[in-house]
């Protein structure tokens, strides 16, 4: 097929759908990921399309936002590599709250498995996702349920997130960029993810490398606030992915890589290999601190309590890592 005819197709499903996964691109074209990522590059620069979340999308701007439905088939195997990497960072006992979004979702499914949890969130999926874990409390907040993504937004969740204080909080976006950090195209939603900040100590990020670099219409968490990303790795070409993250380092906030290959790194030998196991999710990470001070909310301290909660977990939680700029 040659590439005018590719890009033909990859834009007429892309009209059709409105968004549409790289692998998705590829397999319909019959070509490499990395071929339909130059096609639609191509189509992004005359305008015809926009590149978003591992996949591409109608044109639209800051003002556009996928629904669920589009979301839920887009980066999935980045999504599951960095829900893999962050149920790492969550300690037995820890009281936390996580934000609406596909990426989260993947999170919460794993977080059923960790015991005395207690999380609080203004998504209808994460809280599915937890409600047959028996040794999880799920606090929901109160609000307005927004049927695109299936989160509670509004002045109602926002007040219910008052007085609130938990160790972290676990939140995806639309976009971030070292310049404004976290943002989405949603106002409500925005608003919403940051009453959840500031009920945090500590603010994880999660997001793949497509949303590096990209920025959208509202601002929900600012760098200076942001403790860690989680991300997955990027491809060798990527080079905004890469600078932006270098940025990212520069500015304080922690890096954590997921495994390449939308898996988690595994142990000597491998799955597979004889003899070889995977690696313990707490191990699965390459965790990056830079220079520059821990990033804290203002008011908030370490080992403050909610309902049921215990206090934050100490340092054993953080893993012994290298400076990104000798990488």
């Amino acid at each position: 097929m040659f590439a005018a005819e590719r890009r033909q197709l990859i834009l007429e499903m892309v009209r059709a759908n409105g968004a549409v996964s790289l692998r998705e691109l590829a397999r319909v074209v019959q070509t490499s990921e990395v071929t339909v990522r130059r096609d639609v590059r191509a189509l992004e620069a005359e305008g015809l399309l926009d590149r978003r979340h591992g996949g591409a999308v109608l044109p639209g701007g800051f003002t556009r936002e996928s629904g669920f439905p589009q979301k839920s088939h887009l980066a999935t195997a980045e999504k599951t590599a960095i829900a893999d990497l962050a149920a790492g960072f969550v300690e037995e006992g820890e009281a936390i709250v996580v934000g609406a979004g596909t990426t989260t979702q993947e999170l919460a499914r794993r977080l059923a498995r960790v015991p005395g949890l207690t999380v609080v969130t203004n998504s209808l999926l994460v809280a599915q996702a937890l409600a047959h874990a028996n040794r999880v409390e799920v606090v929901m907040t109160g609000g307005t349920l927004r049927g695109s993504n299936y989160a509670l937004v509004g002045s109602g969740a926002e007040q219910s997130l008052q007085g609130l204080r938990v160790s972290k909080a676990f939140l995806s976006g639309s976009g971030l960029t070292a310049e404004r950090g976290l943002s989405t195209s949603n106002m409500l939603s925005a608003s919403v993810d940051r009453a959840l900040v500031q009920a945090a100590a500590e603010v994880v990020v999660l997001a793949d490398h497509s949303k590096l670099g990209t920025d959208t219409m509202f601002q929900t968490v600012p760098t200076d606030l942001i403790t860690r990303l989680i991300t997955d790795e990027a491809p060798a070409h990527d080079d905004r992915a890469a600078t932006e993250l270098q940025a990212l380092a520069d500015q304080g906030v922690q890096i954590a890589v997921a495994g390449a290959s939308g898996g988690a790194v595994s142990g000597q030998g491998g799955p597979g290999a004889p003899g070889g196991d995977a690696v313990p999710a707490r191990q699965q990470r390459r965790d990056v601190p830079v220079p520059g001070p821990r990033r804290q909310v203002p008011g908030a301290t370490a080992g403050l309590r909610t309902a049921g909660a215990l206090e934050q977990p100490g340092g054993a939680e953080r893993a012994r890592v290298a400076d990104m700029r000798r990488r």
